[in-house]
């Protein structure tokens, strides 16, 4: 689990590297499907990564809204604020988190209870369907996306 935590940020951060030579209109401009735009993306994904972070550690949640980050700098500096906690919950994980519940008291006023495992695993595939998004509309403005191979991005040695 750890191995895709660590490949979405690689691919995150070559996404904002992406978005350098994307004009600011580019990055704004209202799409179909997702969140909206390219950076709105970029926001909702440090944004619901770390939400759900804080949320099975009992803490708050981030409750910014993204007209605060309407650059890629500004999300930039939000993912790096956000990230460290993040990377600690992860580097500490171990199997007995696996199973911890979560109750999810919904607004409704019913409740869920998900393991941490399974939430764990939500915000890795949640950020690697947003990716591919990102990737459609990449296409859509006539550039190459990010490559979304997990191979030669260094994460796994082979033994030798």
């Amino acid at each position: 689990m750890q191995t895709f935590f660590r490949y979405n940020w690689i691919v995150r951060e070559q996404w904002y590297q992406w978005c350098e030579d994307v004009p600011h209109e580019e990055l704004l401009k209202a799409r179909t499907g997702g969140v909206g735009s390219i950076l709105k993306t970029l926001f909702h994904i440090a944004d619901v990564e770390y939400s759900w972070i804080q949320f099975m550690l009992g803490g708050p949640d981030f409750e910014d809204p993204y007209e605060k980050y309407d650059s890629l700098d500004l999300v930039r500096a939000l993912d790096r604020r956000l990230r460290p906690d993040v990377e600690a919950f992860v580097a500490a994980w171990e199997p007995s988190m696996e199973t911890r519940p979560l109750r999810d008291e919904r607004p409704d006023g019913t409740s869920e209870v998900h393991a941490w495992g399974e939430v764990m695993r939500h915000v890795i595939a949640h950020e690697i369907h947003h990716i591919g998004q990102l990737s459609v509309w990449a296409r859509e403005i006539g550039r190459a996306p990010v490559s979304a191979n997990l191979i030669r991005k260094g994460l796994i040695e082979p033994s030798v």
